[in-house]
């Protein structure tokens, strides 16, 4: 691993200082909205299928560039989180039982759209023994059955510290295994009540034991409150646990009910972020404001496997 850049220390504790008054966001956020044939077409498939995809969900901003590529994350087990995170716009509440079709399902719309790179994320599920680790490995299974030459990319919560659901996930041996870290230790219990940073940490470290040639990745959001060297810091934390894959981006308010956003994050900043980010010996840093876990996907493991 390569030397931290600067000798940085942990803050103490304290409350994001929120803005007087919204801002007004840059035009470098600005989107086209959706509407393209592929995005429609794609739209019909999912309900078609049954399927939830994250990129729905949580109000994506890529939703209409990712879908009109073909591209989508797709989230399992529902679209009902056990928790209730502070920045996220998933419902939370209580879920419905599982779906022992719906890896099938899932594949069938793989195949459809004819997918290299397939992303699945999920709900949390605390309500199940393992999180739903199974249904993931399902998921992969499925996939590798019909479609052996699609790489599958899982971004799993944090299964609540179950190394035994971590095991089921790692076994089913996808490409990338994500967790993302979200964002700093300081603002960990206001912004991921359910969360711990510390363990998210743990899981990613645990990951690579499991599996040394296992890709890993993790992301976090810029804006909701943090310090420029804590960033930095939540960043060499990744690293240290021989993260692969690094996504930052920037936080985008879902509702009035979340947390503001206490900043901006500028494309030369989210640029420097990056340099320092690859200095640190991420084997690839996806940094922008519209970048988010799963943004160009099939591009960031191409990338880090080639630096490999």
């Amino acid at each position: 691993m390569a030397a931290p850049l600067v000798q940085l220390t942990r803050p103490s504790p304290r409350a994001p200082a929120a803005p007087a008054a919204p801002l007004r966001k840059p035009a470098w956020l600005r989107v086209q909205a959706p509407g393209g044939p592929n995005y429609l077409a794609l739209k019909h498939l999912m309900r078609d299928l049954q399927l939830h995809t994250v990129c729905e969900e949580a109000h994506c901003p890529n939703i209409g560039e990712c879908w009109e590529h073909r591209a989508a994350t797709f989230m399992i087990m529902g679209d009902v989180c056990t928790r209730n995170c502070a920045y996220c716009a998933v419902a939370h509440g209580t879920p419905r039982p599982l779906d022992p079709g719906e890896p099938a399902r899932l594949a069938e719309a793989v195949a459809r759209m004819g997918l290299k790179h397939v992303v699945i994320t999920s709900v949390d599920r605390d309500d199940l023994p393992h999180g739903g680790a199974e249904t993931f490995a399902a998921c992969v299974a499925e996939i590798r059955r019909r479609l052996p030459e699609t790489s599958v990319e899982v971004l799993i919560p944090d299964f609540k510290g179950s190394e035994a659901a971590l095991r089921i996930a790692v076994a089913a041996r996808p490409d990338i295994l994500n967790h993302n870290l979200e964002t700093i230790e300081r603002l960990y219990r206001l912004a991921r009540p359910g969360g711990r940073y510390p363990r998210a940490l743990e899981l990613l470290r645990r990951a690579k034991e499991l599996d040394p040639g296992l890709l890993t990745k993790s992301g976090i959001m810029c804006g909701l409150g943090e310090e420029w060297d804590e960033l930095l810091v939540a960043m060499q934390d990744l690293r240290a646990q021989q993260v692969d894959i690094l996504t930052l981006g920037q936080y985008l308010r879902p509702s009035t009910a979340h947390l503001p956003i206490t900043r901006y994050y500028t494309p030369d900043e989210f640029g420097e972020l990056k340099r320092l980010g690859v200095a640190m010996g991420f084997r690839h840093v996806e940094s922008g404001p519209l970048v988010r876990s799963s943004y160009h996907a099939w591009e960031q493991v191409e990338r880090a496997t080639a630096s490999a």
